[in-house]
């Protein structure tokens, strides 16, 4: 078995010199036309669909997972042990950094995958496992800055291996430690989006905004009510997703309105202010590395 610590995906985003790029998916959360399989961009949100990624890849960052339409199988290893997280039709689910997974995707079927932008100083890792054990069969290490030319010949080296051959590890060409501790934490179990809005709705319209997964983790996904968000500007990139109702965006002079089953990219470093009307409820996610927490 493979797993690692990335996911093959692609994105759907703006040119990365513009501040913003707004998608419109009128009858779908999600637009309607899908992109080549394993291609990313310098941005931070991805969407993924119909990848096949038997090789288990460990990421730096965390990676959240929506599935829009039909249910998937994330393939990890928890607490030294192959585990299989079904995330199905509706589901949200995080996954925190540095756990060895591997996206198994089916025939149509569509879902959601955000997670930021590599920093030069990160490295991520492609492992392939013997059988269903954790015994290292094979395993690269290198920089992601574009997964989709990177992974293909690391794949292609794998099944050109004794290693592929004998189903034996080589010793001498396993790390005798990662670059960075793999996680040993347990994960959460995926949960019903729509379930949890409905659950929070009264609240997120008295409060305003409301952190789904609270403040202490690197990845910030936060649902806003009607309000108002004076001029702001981030450290990274944000995605604004607008499930009900109405907002507005302004930015370089340019006003947006954003109506419900729309999204925006917010560029880093882009001032920016985001009117809300009184029925709208929206979906804001950041992945800032700042917030990254130390290896433990």
């Amino acid at each position: 078995m493979a797993l690692s610590t990335m996911s093959s995906c692609f994105s759907r985003n703006g040119d990365s010199t513009t501040p913003w790029a707004a998608i419109s998916m009128p009858d779908n959360p999600f637009h309607e036309e899908i992109l080549p399989a394993i291609r990313s961009e310098p941005s931070q949100v991805q969407l993924e669909a119909m990848c096949h990624c038997a090789q288990p890849l460990t990421a730096t960052g965390y990676q959240l997972f929506y599935q829009v339409q039909g249910d998937m199988c994330l393939k990890i290893i928890e607490n030294g042990k192959q585990k299989d997280v079904v995330i199905r039709e509706g589901e949200m689910f995080l996954l925190p950094a540095r756990i060895p997974h591997s996206p198994q995707r089916y025939e149509n079927t569509v879902g959601l995958v955000v997670e930021r932008e590599r920093l030069k100083t990160e490295i991520d890792g492609l492992r392939y496992y013997v059988g269903e054990s954790t015994n290292v069969l094979f395993e690269k290490w290198f920089h992601c800055e574009d997964l989709g030319t990177q992974l293909i010949p690391i794949i292609q080296e794998f099944f050109n291996s004794r290693q592929y051959k004998t189903g034996k590890p080589n010793p001498d060409e396993l790390l005798k430690e990662t670059p960075f501790p793999l996680n040993s934490s347990s994960v959460m179990e995926p949960f019903s989006f729509s379930s949890w809005l409905n659950d929070h709705r009264s609240e997120i319209k008295q409060k305003k905004s409301l952190s789904m997964f609270g403040d202490n983790f690197e990845t910030e996904v936060i649902a806003y009510g009607p309000g108002t968000t004076e001029k702001s500007k981030k450290n990274s990139d944000i995605w604004i997703w607008q499930l009900e109702g109405t907002s507005t965006v302004a930015m370089d002079g340019k006003t947006l309105t954003l109506s419900a089953g729309d999204s925006l990219l917010v560029r880093a470093q882009s001032t920016y202010y985001w009117k809300r009307a009184e029925e709208c409820i929206a979906l804001c996610i950041a992945q800032d590395p700042k917030r990254k927490q130390p290896y433990t």
